[in-house]
């Protein structure tokens, strides 16, 4: 199948497929004699675990480092990262402390600004703390 119709069937686009393919995430496929690629339903599901990796929070880099991997998820997409050895592991622990870090900064950002508004400084969950009115904005 052409680009189209293969980003169309991973849920994707071709200018996603093209990226995967220069980042290194996806092998250049065959290309027909006037030069268009030519997907199979191997890409296809590479490109759909992928998606879905990008999709719970890792990155292209973080897949990029780990791409040598990724098979293994398309042979078993029920495979949790918890059976994969440590290496697997390591990315996810890496990406759960970046995403930990960010959200640390991001409540103490809000705490500031809700300070600085006079508002609630409660939870960032509660009703109350999403109602306090900010008058410099």
């Amino acid at each position: 199948m052409r680009i189209g119709e293969a980003a169309a069937a991973a849920g994707t686009t071709p200018r996603a497929l093209r990226l995967y393919e220069a980042r290194g995430l996806l092998q250049p496929p065959p290309r027909t004699p006037s030069g268009q690629r030519e997907y199979g339903p191997a890409e296809v599901a590479r490109v759909r675990v992928i998606r879905n990796l990008l999709a719970l929070g890792l990155t292209l880099e973080d897949l990029r480092r780990r791409a040598h991997r990724l098979d293994l998820l398309v042979q078993d997409p029920s495979a949790s990262c918890g059976s994969r050895p440590a290496e697997s592991n390591d990315v996810v622990a890496d990406r759960l402390a970046t995403l930990d870090a960010e959200i640390a900064r991001l409540t103490h950002l809000r705490q500031g600004l809700a300070a600085a508004a006079g508002g609630p400084q409660g939870d960032p969950g509660s009703p109350a703390a999403g109602s306090g009115s900010a008058s410099c904005a």
